[in-house]
């Protein structure tokens, strides 16, 4: 059986059993259950911690594995991305207090505070700057209000809790992360299956069908309006003037898309939900 990791708390966790399950997986029914066998897929998964599953992964000890982009090149294990999935995307930067710092090089001799150490500390490193690295499991923003770090380095959203916390974002982005899929060996059976149901659940999110009659002396206009992930599909109907018209479009630009049609001479113009797919 493929030995796959899955997150079993935390942000990655609710996303990454859903889109499991999206692809056709069997979820656990007991959200405390650290283990289940999906004999039907041939797939054994443990849910472990999401800041284990690298070390795991790049152990040997199991094939797979979903964990973010910044807890694997955290852990500094050999397991290597394949696939970023879409989701729990988050930003790290660094900040301190207003107006002491302006650049990366300013951190030189400095303390600063963070959960991720490994990282971090291979971006100083990568950047020439020299630093000593407070590591904290949490509540990084208040390292500095409490004299335990001169900086801070940590997730990004809105910014909004650091300058609560009183700091000031600085420097380069130190790294976009996002919920990857990890592995050490792509030849390993059944990884194949894992990742092709995954991208079709990505697919399947990113994208609608999109069904339309147009006059067929405008096919060639409204086709190149949606032109589809390789061709739409064209059939006659029974009026020779006219063709329906279905093609795959991005679901974000569906609306988009949709007056642009009509304002051309479509009509009967519908949009439907993608459950699965495979291209």
């Amino acid at each position: 059986m493929l030995r796959v990791a899955v997150p079993n708390k935390g942000s990655l966790s609710e996303t990454a059993s859903e889109m499991l399950r999206e692809a056709g997986y069997a979820g656990r029914r007991d959200p405390k259950a650290l283990h289940l066998i999906d004999e039907r897929n041939g797939v054994e998964f443990f849910f472990l911690r999401p800041r284990d599953i690298a070390t795991y992964v790049g152990s040997g000890a199991l094939d797979v594995g979903i964990t973010g982009r910044d807890l694997l090149l955290d852990s500094g294990s050999t397991a290597h991305e394949v696939d970023a999935l879409g989701f729990a995307d988050s930003t790290f930067r660094f900040a301190g207090a207003p107006g002491r710092y302006a650049t990366l090089q300013d951190l030189e001799g400095v303390r600063v505070a963070t959960s991720y150490p490994g990282l971090v500390g291979e971006f100083l490193a990568q950047h020439g700057v020299t630093a000593t690295l407070v590591k904290l499991d949490g509540a990084v923003e208040s390292a500095v209000r409490l004299g335990v770090a001169d900086a801070v380095a940590d997730v990004v959203s809105t910014g909004s809790t650091l300058r609560a916390a009183g700091l000031e974002i600085f420097g380069p982005v130190i790294l976009e992360s996002t919920a990857v899929l990890i592995t050490t060996d792509e030849s390993i059976a059944g990884i194949d299956v894992l990742r092709r149901r995954l991208q079709g659940v990505l697919v399947a999110r990113g994208y609608v069908m999109l069904d339309y009659d147009i006059p067929s002396d405008l096919l060639e206009q409204a086709t190149a309006v949606a032109s589809g992930i390789e061709s739409p599909t064209v059939s006659p109907l029974h009026d020779r003037d006219w063709s329906a018209v279905r093609v795959m479009i991005p679901r974000e630009d569906a609306n988009l898309i949709m007056d642009a049609l009509y304002d051309l001479g479509a009509r009967a113009i519908l949009v439907s939900p993608i459950h699965a797919a495979r291209l």
